[in-house]
This record gives structure tokens, sequence and C-alpha cells, in this order.
């Protein structure tokens, strides 16, 4: 159960219906997630958030496929079902398919366990030779 109210657009303030605007504009849809209804209580959240967000997501040296699946494994990893399910979906259509998921899954529960056995270990970090 949300803990706020979700602010829609009709009955946002201008402030807010400019970021749902280009949140439109930008994802190329007329569909204002939850997250962003919810984060609109505190405008100044939601724009911060939608400013970091479209910086982060935008083209760069990795590819908005690589982005969502970092997201899908950062998701998974602190529990958050609205997250996985929002990133999973923008994923797949990126052209991630099941086995995809599947492997990606696969490598964040094999890395989950290794960081919590170095962890609960205190494993000291080895010495590497500098990368140039």
């Amino acid at each position: 159960m949300p803990t706020v109210k979700l602010i829609e657009y009709d009955e946002a303030s201008p402030e807010v219906r400019a970021i749902y605007d280009d949140i439109r504009v930008t994802r190329k849809t007329d569909y204002i997630n939850n997250f962003w209804k919810a984060l609109a209580n505190h405008p100044p959240t939601l724009a911060r958030v939608w400013r970091d967000l479209k910086e982060v997501m935008a083209p760069g040296r990795l590819d908005p496929l690589t982005k969502e699946m970092i997201a899908i494994a950062v998701s998974a990893t602190t529990g958050c079902a609205y997250c996985i399910n929002s990133h999973t979906a923008a994923a797949k259509k990126l052209g991630m398919d099941n086995e995809m998921l599947g492997e990606l899954m696969a490598v964040v529960a094999m890395f989950n366990t290794t960081n919590k056995l170095a962890e609960g270990y205190q494993v000291e970090p080895d010495v590497f030779p500098p990368l140039e």
C-alpha cells in the first residue's frame, strides 16, 4: 500500500505537469509510472530524480539494455519488487529474452553469495598492479 497519494496528471501542479510532459516525450509514451506519481508529492525530489535518471540512462559507453540489466541486478539485490518489474519490462522492450534474464539472475545470485562469503570471512583484498 502506498504511503502517499499518487498524483495524477489532471490534479498535478504546473511544475509537476511539466515534468510529466518531459517523461512522456523522453520515453515516447503517454504512461506515467506510479513511481513518478508518488515522487510528485515532493516536486523538488521528482525534478531531481528525473533529471538524474535521464542523465544516467542517456546513451553512453554502455548501451540502454546493459543499463536496464544493471538496474534489474541492483533491484533484485536490494529487494525492490516494483523496480524489478519496471526494469524487467524496460529491458524486454530493448530485446532481453527469458534466457538472458535467467543468466542475469544467476550472476546476481552468484555474486550475492560470494560477496557475503568474502564479507563474512573478512577476506582482505588482493593487491593488484595499478591499472593504466
